[in-house]
């Protein structure tokens, strides 16, 4: 079984800074694709960004430039910097996780969230 914990969420004023933080642990062979989504309150579940396991990343429009997503392949970590926060990227913030347990089953995981409120 895998599981995702994720910390680093908490309140922060318009412009500024956060770094969120989420760790996999488990029966894990491979993870091929890991990153992070987010869901506002009355809106579906959107991309952010995410790490590709042959080194990309894929960021939403909204982010772009603002947002940084690091990956620790050995210690199956990811993380994600928030710069220049605006009060529209207040949400809960999903950690997700695709690949390969130990066993050769595959897995896709999501994490219990972490929120994020930007407001002053």
């Amino acid at each position: 079984q895998v599981q995702l914990v994720e910390s680093g969420g908490g309140l922060v004023q318009p412009g500024g800074s956060r770094r969120l933080s989420c760790a996999a642990s488990g029966s894990i062979f491979s993870i091929a694709n890991m990153g992070w989504y987010r869901q506002a309150p009355g809106k579906q579940r959107e991309l952010v960004a995410t790490t590709i396991g042959g080194g990309g990343t894929n960021y939403a429009d909204a982010v772009k430039g603002r947002f940084t997503i690091f990956r620790d392949g050995a210690k199956n970590s990811v993380w994600l910097q928030m710069d220049s926060l605006k009060p529209e990227d207040t949400a809960v913030y999903l950690c997700n996780a695709v690949g390969y347990t130990a066993l050769s089953s595959p897995f896709d995981v999501w994490g219990q969230g972490t929120q994020v409120t930007v407001s002053s």
